[in-house]
């Protein structure tokens, strides 16, 4: 049996007790390590460890973990680069020899001090949903392989989080858990994007509830797309890229005209991932953005969920360019053209893709509100 001190997450006991994956019976005592100091990493959503002469990490210290449940915590803590070392800590004056996660030296950058209540507060729910991912893998990938897909992992669970703030049910049916009945649950393909499966049943519109069913979903992550638009000059912004979905359809001419867009990150706004997509996608600072709505773009068998904007911009002659991140292999160029040109490639069908649809629709009713003079 070992003993551990958890001076951050871990001390989380919905988090403790889903890592640990089975009923326990260890001994929880509060306990500190002098001499060190919890913070932020820097840019990240979970805390680090260091020496700092005069602190006092504050934690938990955890006895009786066995060697099924330190393997667990190996594959959940060792895919980060954080590994056991032996230390000191004080219980009530009294010295115990324990093990501390501490992370690689120099992989993260050292940020403000660390709150489990902030931690809580901001990253709680998220990181649940996220730790119920990573163990699903436990047994099948290594923690290597985990953490190279944690990002989209951790999307996924912010996506989650969203969804359980639901739009309203003035005429939909105003359904429960008590109105769907999941048997089994499988994913048979799950890498930067997942495939899910479901053996369900629902509550039927006569109060039945319905035979069981299997449905497969594409889970995706919350998105949103932009459409740049100049009042003044009455032009937007549209961006083209290789689309492989277009392609695996047989689509002779898989390059599409869209909007800006990109996932929503794990603890951003929509607002901030709107200008920062554009930025990165066109090199385009936005003045100001215009909500257009949220929205399934196909609930049949995608998750994903959109908010699309239209924003305000600058779009003088050569406002276009060839951008994107070369770390996500992206090859984006941009056209500046005008708005009935636009319009023009909507009803041709060039401009194929739903959301740019959407937004050119959306602002052909609202140039005049958003300061066009014809």
């Amino acid at each position: 049996m070992e003993t551990l001190f958890f001076y951050g997450t871990l001390r989380y006991q919905p988090l403790l007790d889903l890592v640990m994956g089975q009923a326990h019976n260890l001994r929880v005592t509060q306990a500190q390590l002098p001499e060190h100091e919890v913070l932020w990493a820097k840019g990240e959503s979970f805390p680090m460890i260091r020496p700092a002469k005069g602190g006092c990490a504050r934690g938990v210290l955890i006895e009786g973990v066995d060697a099924a449940f330190l393997k667990r915590l190996d594959f959940y803590e060792g895919g980060f680069a954080y590994t056991l070392r032996d230390v000191m800590v004080d219980v009530n004056g009294r010295q115990v020899g324990a093990q501390v996660y501490f992370p690689e030296e120099g992989l993260w950058t050292p940020g403000a001090p660390w709150s489990l209540a902030q931690w809580e507060g901001d990253w709680g729910d998220i990181t649940l949903y996220a730790a119920r991912e990573v163990m699903g893998y436990y047994g099948h990938l290594d923690a290597g392989e985990v953490a190279r897909r944690f990002p989209m992992i951790r999307a996924r669970a912010a996506t989650r989080v969203r969804a359980a703030q639901s739009a309203p049910t003035t005429l939909r049916a105003n359904s429960g858990p008590e109105d769907l009945s999941i048997r089994e649950t499988r994913q048979p393909y799950s890498n930067y994007f997942t495939l899910e499966e479901q053996d369900i049943a629902f509550r039927r519109f006569d109060g039945e509830m319905s035979d069981t069913v299997t449905r497969a979903g594409f889970i995706g992550i919350d998105a949103v797309t932009v459409l740049p638009y100049d009042p003044v000059r009455d032009r937007v912004l549209v961006i083209e890229q290789f689309r492989f979905g277009p392609h695996v359809r047989g689509d002779p001419k898989p390059w599409v005209l869209e909007p800006v867009a990109g996932r929503i990150d794990a603890g951003e706004s929509p607002e901030d991932c709107a200008h920062r997509e554009t930025l990165e996608e066109a090199g385009l600072r936005l003045q100001s953005l215009q909500e257009i709505a949220r929205y399934y773009p196909s609930p049949g068998a995608f998750s994903e969920f959109l908010i699309s904007y239209v924003a305000i911009a600058d779009l003088p002659d050569g406002a276009a360019r060839v951008a994107g991140l070369a770390q996500e292999d992206e090859d984006i160029r941009g056209h500046v053209l005008s708005f009935d040109r636009l319009m023009e490639l909507v009803s041709s069908g060039e401009a194929g893709c739903g959301p740019l649809v959407l937004s050119a629709f959306w602002l052909s009713q609202n140039r005049a509100r958003l300061g066009w003079s014809p």
